[in-house]
């Protein structure tokens, strides 16, 4: 292998949130890969807008966060010839049907702002009266939700170029109140299950433990490892 040589790995993704809650996430999995693996690789994680230039345009149409995350790794992967890993996610709320689902980001309207989507929200939810089983006191127990992300890994040197895809969810509810002032998107809608806080009130360790895009980090690790074993194997060669 030759010497000082880097890995990198590209979150295809245009989300400042999510970009940087994707590189923290992924420092500490690096971090924690280190120590376990002799042959260990520094891996350097670079935005879209880093690797390229002229990024691709890619039309996030899928009916799935699933096609929607293949989508983006696999444009991305193509045009940087990189590792790399692409998220899609997005609040599910189960009396709307699974909404606002893939178009989470763009709820309200296609160029929406994270406040312009939570009044969206709101107001659909507002047409619905309150939630079954909230009791006196109306929206204290919540519209049942949940934050679902899929991550899609493409190598166009590894696994046939195939996407490996995995998943993570985090069950809540939705408060009419929001409440925080950290993360993004519905965050200060949104009530962690087994807690009074919503996730824009938890510090970032307590939500880069529980949150949907950390669990489908830890499920993605295994398989991102593999990649980068099978590429130090072929710079070996």
């Amino acid at each position: 292998m030759p010497g000082g040589y880097r890995e990198r790995l590209v979150v295809a993704t245009s989300n400042p949130g999510k970009l940087e809650e994707l590189r923290v996430l992924l420092a500490g999995l690096f971090a924690a890969h280190a120590p376990a693996s002799p042959g260990h690789r520094p891996v350097e994680v670079v935005s879209v807008a880093e690797a390229l230039r002229n990024p691709p345009v890619v039309v996030e149409d899928g009916a799935t966060f699933a096609e929607n995350a293949v989508k983006k790794a696999s444009a991305v992967a193509q045009a940087t010839l990189m590792l790399t890993v692409a998220d899609d996610s997005g609040l599910e709320v189960d009396a709307l049907g699974g909404r606002p689902g893939v178009r989470s980001a763009r709820f309200a309207h296609a160029r929406a702002t994270d406040s312009e989507n939570n009044a969206a929200l709101l107001a659909a939810l507002d047409a619905l009266g309150d939630p079954v089983g909230a009791g006196d006191s109306g929206m204290s127990e919540g519209f049942r939700a949940r934050f679902h992300c899929v991550l899609a890994l493409v190598d166009p040197f590894t696994h046939g170029g195939q996407p490996r895809v995995v998943d993570g969810v985090c069950e809540g509810t939705i408060t009419r109140t929001p409440r925080g002032s950290g993360g993004f998107g519905y965050d200060p809608l949104f009530v962690v299950a087994g807690s009074d806080k919503t996730m824009a009130e938890l510090a970032e360790g307590a939500k880069n433990r529980i949150s949907h895009r950390a669990r489908a980090l830890a499920a993605l690790r295994p398989l991102l490892e593999q990649a980068l074993d099978e590429r130090a194997s072929q710079l070996a060669r």
